[in-house]
């Protein structure tokens, strides 16, 4: 089929910058599209029929979709690849049907100003997401590109890094790179004192920990007390164990059964930007934290699944791994599990009951597998002396469905 849709990606510096090909396209279009910051670039003498970019998003995706076949053309800011309206598109049509043309994206024009190497550099968007995003990637010397919500926004970050300790932070927010009004504001985050910026800004940060900073790593094992938690917690070693045991990959779902306080999901989610989890969980104290927990240690995205399994797993998304953290023995709940896992997927569970070890057993010899016995200890002061204080003995079963 032939392209019908075409996106075009424009800089700050207007419709002038595009080849003659591409402002042919846009002068010959049955439907041109954009932002108002986008259609007002066009000019005064332009007749053709022009939409303001609606929201929420759906709505734009479903109006195009409505026109298939019809010369239309969406104005797009820099790469329409990256972070961008092409990626949405790129999920509802074939590749056939629609082209992209670039135009550099804001990350790659940030890049150049500050003569940063992009390929060492956290690239990531706070545009209608949670500033929480960053906190995954707070390191010292880290370099991180974000591109705003709006013109609060650097304000905001600049708030978020001194309360985790980044504080000295140097940050650069460069505004309308590419056009005549550029400019980039610099300072660092605990003495950030500007009014708000431009809208259409990127925020660049050098990463500095002060002395407070507690850096927290996205290898398993998190610290137990990085977790809000009412005792009921999958202990760290166990924890590592486990996420070890699921085989984590990049962009894989997660169910993660009896969640308590979210733990494994977090973590799971925590090891690549693209990873998802679902976490299962009926009782509200849990939800509570799990809620918090999520939210602190940076995966806002975190989906959460009230009620009790496993009744509360039909209509879910086909999961690439399944961790039961409890209630191996409850009626149904491993076979239900088991059905949803995609081939090829993996189900871990964890047990510290003599029952819950027997059907691990009994699961063993149908399914095969592997059974693993976790025994750990940590050190603890008694009085003048040191001792072994023993976790509860965890059985953990490993299967991969064929």
């Amino acid at each position: 089929m032939t392209a019908w849709l075409h996106i075009i990606g424009v800089g700050d510096d207007g419709l002038d910058s595009l080849p003659t090909h591409l402002l042919e396209l846009i002068n010959s279009a049955e439907l041109v599209i954009g932002g108002d910051r986008h259609l007002a670039m066009l000019p005064r003498s332009f007749d053709r029929p022009v939409m303001s970019w609606p929201s929420p998003l759906i709505k734009l995706v479903e109006e195009v979709l409505n026109r298939k076949g019809k010369q239309v053309v969406v104005l797009a800011t820099g790469d329409p690849m990256h972070y961008g309206i092409g990626v949405t598109f790129g999920k509802h049509l074939d590749k056939s049907e629609f082209t992209v043309h670039t135009a550099p994206s804001a990350f790659s024009l940030a890049a150049a100003r500050l003569g940063w190497d992009l390929s060492k550099t956290v690239n990531m968007t706070l545009h209608g997401r949670p500033l929480e995003l960053l906190l995954p990637h707070l390191f010292d010397g880290a370099q991180i590109l974000a591109l705003s919500d709006d013109g609060t926004t650097p304000a905001k970050v600049a708030k978020l890094l001194t309360s985790r300790g980044f504080g000295d932070s140097q940050m650069n927010v460069l505004e309308h790179m590419g056009g005549p009004q550029e400019a980039c504001l610099q300072g660092i985050a605990s003495l950030w004192d500007q009014k708000p910026t431009k809208d259409l800004n990127t925020i660049a940060i050098t990463l500095k920990a002060g002395a407070e900073a507690l850096p927290l790593s996205i290898a398993p094992g998190l610290p137990d007390d990085a977790f809000m938690q009412d005792g009921q917690l999958t202990k760290r070693e166990i924890r590592a164990a486990t996420l070890s045991a699921l085989t984590p990959y990049p962009g894989g779902l997660l169910w993660d059964v009896g969640a308590g306080s979210g733990s494994v999901g977090i973590e799971w989610m925590r090891l690549h930007p693209q990873n998802r989890a679902i976490a299962i969980e009926h009782r509200q104290d849990r939800l509570n934290m799990i809620e918090v927990n999520k939210t602190n240690l940076g995966v806002p995205g975190l989906k959460i699944m009230a009620g009790k399994a496993p009744e509360v797993l039909a209509g879910l998304e086909a999961p690439d791994r399944i961790f039961i953290g409890g209630g191996l023995t409850t009626s149904n709940l491993f076979s239900d599990c088991w059905d949803a896992l995609k081939p090829g997927g993996i189900l871990v569970a964890n047990t510290v009951t003599v029952e819950g070890e027997q059907l691990a057993f009994e699961l063993s010899d149908t399914y095969g597998g592997e059974l693993t016995r976790l025994n750990f200890s940590r050190a603890m002061k008694i009085g003048g002396f040191t001792s072994w204080k023993p976790f509860r003995q965890v059985t953990q079963l490993r299967l991969q469905k064929i």
